[in-house]
């Protein structure tokens, strides 16, 4: 009975260890988060304004055929079957569902492509994600880790290039962008866009009007300067938005497991008490058999 109750204590001990740790990765989560959601809300409001202009200058131009014959609208092998999938995941565990939940979602749009006899290259941005897919043996193109959770233009920028400039050689007909991103405090949600070919560029549509712009012929050159900057942009504003949604599901998994090592040591306690009451009440019974035998 001493071990057992010995064995138990040591469990409350380490549930109760347990719990602080979840506890203070809990704050951090929600320290970062706001940090986070601050950085995804001002990137938004920079990517509305892109998409304004972008579609602006796209409309004025379309009487002709430049916008057709665009490279960024309309390039591509259109008899090219492959595919570029760019799936952004973290580089840490410990949120629930979310990196998960975005290789599932990975792997029901390969399904949907192969069905369309379409084959499918992986560029893969979090460790989460590679991780998986080496596993598995699935064969990734491209990867790096550490850019989900520390987002950086320039590197987000040279990282979707390399899509970008197959899909204007032709090599590839269609570039997939997949994140998990930042609903609210409590929620997230997928999201999958169509990078390349730009069909409608729709990050905004709350921003008003901010540039006029003149017929000239040097709408097209604009154009494409514009439609680059939107694709790394898109990107970037991926990685930002997942790394807040990653903090937020951060956050509710440690709170989650927060409360439930507080019942799990509530619970343990209750035992090692009745376990506690049984051993006094064993020796107390042994006691008085001696003194009763005594007699």
């Amino acid at each position: 009975m001493g071990n057992n109750l010995k064995d138990i204590r040591k469990q409350i001990s380490s549930v109760l260890n347990t719990q602080k740790t979840t506890r203070a990765m809990k704050l951090v989560s929600t320290s970062k988060l706001k940090k986070a959601e601050e950085m995804a809300r001002r990137s938004r409001m920079y990517a509305g304004k892109i998409v304004e202009v972008l579609e602006e200058i796209k409309a004025k131009v379309a009487s002709g055929e430049d916008v057709q014959e665009n490279p960024y609208f309309n390039a591509g092998n259109k008899d090219s079957k492959l595919v570029d999938i760019v799936l952004v995941t973290a580089d840490k565990g410990l949120c629930g569902g979310f990196n998960i939940n975005t290789i599932k979602e990975v792997n029901r749009i390969i399904a949907e492509q192969k069905e369309k006899s379409l084959k499918v290259r992986l560029r893969v941005i979090g460790k989460k994600a590679i991780e998986y897919y080496k596993f598995n043996e699935i064969e990734v193109l491209d990867s790096a880790v550490g850019l989900s959770a520390t987002p950086q233009y320039a590197n987000a920028a040279e990282f979707i290039n390399k899509a970008v400039a197959d899909y204007l050689s032709g090599v590839t007909s269609k570039v997939i962008l997949v994140h998990n991103g930042f609903k609210n405090m409590i929620a997230q949600e997928m999201k999958v866009s169509q990078l390349l070919p730009i069909e409608n560029a729709t990050l905004s549509k709350e921003c008003s009007s901010v540039l006029e712009v003149e017929p000239s012929e040097q709408e097209s050159e604009i154009l494409d300067e514009l439609a680059k900057k939107y694709v790394e942009f898109s990107m970037y504003y991926a990685l930002v938005d997942s790394l807040a949604a990653e903090h937020s599901a951060r956050m509710q998994a440690m709170d989650a497991a927060t409360s439930n090592a507080g019942e799990l040591a509530k619970n343990l306690t209750v035992a090692y008490n009745k376990a506690r009451q049984e051993a006094i009440t064993t020796e107390l019974v042994e006691i008085n058999t001696g003194v009763e035998s005594m007699k």
